[in-house]
């Protein structure tokens, strides 16, 4: 059996990798090996994606020729790690990539000495094909790692490289990002509420809101800026809004959020 990907933790962003990575052709489903501890986890997986699943971590890292993505919770990395202790870099190892919140590069690189090993922060988009993925490359890894993992994350989204020491920053802004647009999404549709409209209506209209504005700024590559400039009129509704918001301490609001996530994320690296 040919394995080029290896998952350890079948989890639901693994899964939305695995899902797109299967979709688009990137690997095929003989080529994925995923270990999970959970019985009806690996049922659901093999049954929904044809896939070898295990519970045993060393045969995922044992039998993927590629790349081998940590995909487990953080409080569980040293547990894992020791199953893998006593497994040697070969000269052609798999590049191991890690999605782990918090886990910098000096702890993977202790942990799986000589390994080519990149550390990985995706969001949670990328269930729909719509994240965006920050990678930091370790000592070991070279052009052709950085391709491979580029070739993994481009199946669900897009891809940036990062110093590592900024990667707990991209925790705090685009890893945890998603649930601030969401509070938002949610304020809006209570603020449609508020003024007279249904539920349904002033939800579909803030979720569309938002994703066209992200849209319209991605597209014509314009400044947030530039664009609240020609939505608000002298004197008008919009000016009246944005002054509501700044009243409120919204865009400090939103900045104390991502400084405070970025703190966390490095707590959750020194504990």
């Amino acid at each position: 059996m040919n394995i080029k990907f290896g998952l350890i933790g079948g989890g639901i962003m693994a899964e939305a990798l695995l899902s797109r990575l299967i979709a688009i052709g990137t690997y095929q489903p003989s080529e994925i090996i995923v270990s999970e501890p959970q019985g009806e986890r690996r049922s659901y997986l093999e049954q929904k994606y044809g896939i070898p699943v295990t519970t045993d971590n060393s045969r995922v890292l044992g039998e993927a020729q590629e790349a081998v993505m940590l995909a487990v919770k953080p409080q569980i990395f040293t547990t894992v790690a020791q199953e893998l202790a006593d497994i040697s870099p070969a000269e052609n190892s798999p590049v191991i990539i890690s999605i782990l919140a918090g886990v910098n590069l000096k702890q993977l690189e202790a942990a799986f000495s000589q390994f080519p090993i990149i550390r990985s922060m995706p969001n949670t988009p990328a269930t729909v094909g719509a994240g965006i993925t920050a990678i930091s490359l370790g000592a070991y890894t070279y052009a052709s790692h950085k391709q491979i993992a580029e070739k993994i994350f481009a199946a669900v989204g897009e891809v940036v490289e990062v110093p590592e020491t900024l990667m707990n920053a991209v925790t705090g802004l685009s890893g945890s990002g998603p649930a601030y647009v969401a509070l938002m999404i949610e304020a809006l549709a209570d603020g449609g509420v508020a003024v007279g409209l249904n539920r349904a209506m002033a939800q579909q209209l803030a979720i569309q809101t938002v994703l066209g504005t992200a849209k319209l700024l991605q597209e014509t590559k314009i400044h947030p800026a530039e664009l609240k400039d020609r939505v608000t009129s002298p004197g008008g509704t919009t000016i009246a809004g944005v002054s509501a918001l700044e009243k409120a301490s919204f865009r400090s609001a939103v900045m104390e959020a991502v400084k405070a996530s970025k703190e966390r994320a490095q707590e959750l690296g020194n504990g």
